[in-house]
């Protein structure tokens, strides 16, 4: 370095602040990784107990009812070439990993959603922070996690999250802020309290955008626990990833045919959701 020349340490600020939280949380992280490792494991043997062919025939069943006739047969087609193929075990796990961290950022997401659209100097905190997090490569998330949790699935779940939180958090304030005013007013002026206007007329009225958010949350769930494969998560990325490093074309197109069919099967279960229309306080 040159004499006089002023450089800024992020990268030694960075480092400090992980090995602190590492030595200060550990203890935090072992239990988190326990619980992560038993619902994944839960999901994953309830789902094998199932026989494939009768779990096909019900996702089938569930894609007729929601969306249509055309969306059943893709589905049976699409699920039977996953099963002749020797993907199914691997396919299982990829869902189970989507599942768990779909859930856990449906659960933080929400919220924060919430509070920060009722705040506006919240929202003006949290969005560029959320800017940050959506433009930051998906390959960073790997490393702090890494860190804190090694290598498994842990890791790749907490990434998943981090990098899938955004979108549902975006979406629930751009719902929330949508709901128009004078609807707010009307209930203000009828003596609504606080929690019935936010829970009888905002979120109701915000649904089909958080649902829409939740849309993208598994998509990119999805996108993210492949590339999770990296740090030893399961699943279909680690079939790719496998392909990927012995250069076995056929494989990893067998593998990229595999996650499309199960992103297309979730993308149109998922849409059809977002338009469903919230009454009475959330009853359908």
């Amino acid at each position: 370095m040159e004499k006089g020349h002023f450089k800024i340490s992020i990268a030694d600020t960075i480092d400090q602040t992980v090995e602190w939280i590492t030595i200060n949380f550990s203890s935090i992280f072992d239990r988190f990784s326990l619980l992560i490792d038993n619902c994944i494991n839960l999901i994953i043997y309830v789902l094998t107990l199932i026989n494939p062919i009768v779990l096909i025939i019900i996702l089938s069943i569930i894609a007729y009812i929601l969306v249509s006739v055309y969306m059943s047969i893709f589905t049976l087609i699409g699920f039977s070439i996953i099963l002749n193929l020797g993907y199914w075990l691997p396919m299982i796990e990829t869902f189970s990993l989507v599942f768990v961290s779909v859930i856990i950022s449906i659960l933080l997401g929400i919220p924060i959603g919430i509070i920060s659209a009722q705040h506006k100097q919240l929202s003006k905190f949290t969005l560029p922070i959320l800017d940050f997090m959506q433009t930051m490569p998906a390959f960073v998330y790997l490393i702090p996690a890494i860190f804190f949790f090694s290598i498994g699935v842990v890791p790749g779940i907490v990434a998943s999250i981090i990098f899938s939180l955004p979108s549902i958090i975006k979406l629930t304030i751009l719902g929330i802020k949508q709901v128009p005013k004078e609807i707010i007013e009307v209930g203000h002026s009828f003596g609504t309290k606080t929690h019935q206007l936010l829970f009888k007329i905002q979120i109701p009225l915000a649904m089909p955008t958080i649902m829409a958010g939740i849309n993208q949350c598994i998509m990119l769930s999805l996108s993210m626990v492949v590339i999770a494969s990296m740090v030893g998560a399961p699943g279909l990325g680690a079939e790719v990833y496998r392909a990927v490093t012995q250069i076995e074309i056929g494989k990893g197109f067998e593998a990229g045919i595999v996650i499309v069919i199960l992103a297309i099967f979730l993308d149109r279960i998922t849409q059809k959701l977002s338009i469903i229309k919230w009454k009475d306080g959330g009853r359908l």
